[in-house]
């Protein structure tokens, strides 16, 4: 394992992601992407040049543990998407961190008004 150990709950979800392991899901959760095309978007989040021989084996296991599906497109680049279990790992992730956030009506509607801006 790259950085994360992996432990599964009872519902299959994987919730021992690192962070850098969460954000790979959650740009994935938008469409597929090729490697480079996930590096950029790491490296904008982050600020910071993000390092091939972090990210390719973060993608591995996370195609490994059954989170990621892997495709060629050529000879020399592999798409990468979300499968349906990576699908319910980003909502769980989500639906964990609401739980945790949403503790008032205000709150509530900040939240209500941030996904409102986003359809």
């Amino acid at each position: 394992m790259s950085e994360a150990q992996t432990i599964t709950d009872d519902s299959g979800i994987v919730r021992d992601l690192t962070a850098f392991q969460q954000n790979i899901l959650v740009i994935l959760a938008e469409e597929p992407r090729y490697g480079l095309a996930i590096k950029r978007e790491l490296e904008d989040y982050y600020g910071s040049e993000v390092n091939h021989g972090r990210l390719y084996p973060n993608l591995d296991e996370l195609v490994e543990i059954g989170l990621v599906e892997k495709s060629e497109l050529d000879k020399r680049t592999n798409e990468y998407g979300l499968t349906d279990v990576g699908h319910e790992a980003v909502l769980d992730q989500l639906n964990w961190t609401l739980s945790k956030v949403v503790t008032d009506d205000e709150t509530a509607n900040e939240i209500q008004d941030l996904v409102d801006e986003k359809r």
